[in-house]
């Protein structure tokens, strides 16, 4: 493999493309710095389409902005940050693990509180401010999913699934028409909703058990079993829809599943844990 070092002026880089969040990367690279995809596994991908999130390796580094991003252990996965100087972070302030001394947090300043309180969202976003470092980790097993925001996009995420992230990502909660409080309990017709405009930044997000991906096309719809959703593109609409059974032990009985129609994309975890404020 020819080194770049010694490639004649003018010569354009070899570069490859992470599979999984689209980021441009050294020939060379053997994971993603990005999003910390493994650049040397083929993406993994079901028959019907749905793909798995990338497993990162142990001690991987990640790049956002002037900061670095290290993911460590697997079981319960650890995200350590270690925050340039004009760089910052946001998070609910419960899955933090540690900080060095002179890191300082403050808190964001949120609208909607009441709204918040009732659909059983975090009214306490908490940011850290570098330089310095600072680890974070939910208390469960599951994966990091690291979602790079390119420029213009819009992500919605359930509640209470977001670990951290960087500033450059706007933050705000939406109501999804048509979704009622029959889906995820509670008041839970609130979500978590990530913008970015002209700037890149850095998504985190915590999935139980295993994470999937499936990438709907305009008009395309699947039926998800409410406690597997994780995450969607905003232009992936979510309604409710009630799946009756028949007649007999079982008549009118029904069970609520959240309609999904892209086009974009749709994440999934394996595993459900119900949160008190459901």
């Amino acid at each position: 493999m020819t080194d770049a070092a010694h490639m004649p002026a003018g010569a354009p880089l070899e570069r490859i493309q992470c599979q999984w969040c689209q980021s441009m990367n050294d020939k060379t690279a053997i994971a993603c710095r990005a999003c910390g995809a493994p650049l040397d596994i083929r993406n993994l991908e079901s028959e019907s389409g749905w793909r798995e999130a990338p497993r990162i390796r142990d001690m991987t580094e990640i790049q956002f902005s002037a900061s670095t991003c290290q993911v460590e252990g697997e079981i319960v996965p650890v995200a350590e940050i270690n925050l340039g100087a004009g760089d910052s972070i946001f998070f609910e302030h419960h899955v933090m693990l540690w900080k060095d001394i002179n890191v300082p947090l403050s808190v964001m300043q949120l609208g909607g509180g009441f709204k918040r309180a009732f659909a059983g969202m975090p009214f306490i976003i908490s940011v850290a401010n570098g330089p310095g470092r600072i680890a974070f980790s939910r208390d469960a097993t599951g994966e990091l999913v690291l979602l790079p925001l390119h420029p213009g996009m819009e992500l919605d995420v359930r509640e209470h699934a977001f670990l951290l992230s960087s500033h450059q990502i706007g933050y705000s909660f939406v109501r999804v028409k048509g979704l009622t409080n029959i889906l995820f309990g509670g008041q839970g017709m609130y979500m978590d909703r990530f913008v970015t405009t002209s700037t890149s930044g850095l998504l985190i997000l915590h999935g139980y058990g295993n994470v999937f991906e499936r990438r709907l096309a305009a008009g395309e719809s699947i039926q998800v079993e409410p406690g597997a959703f994780l995450y969607k593109d905003s232009s992936v609409t979510m309604d409710v829809e009630f799946q009756r059974f028949g007649s007999g032990f079982f008549g009118g009985t029904n069970m609520a599943l959240a309609k999904m129609t892209g086009p974009g994309r749709v994440g999934i975890q394996s595993m459900y844990v119900h949160h008190h404020t459901e």
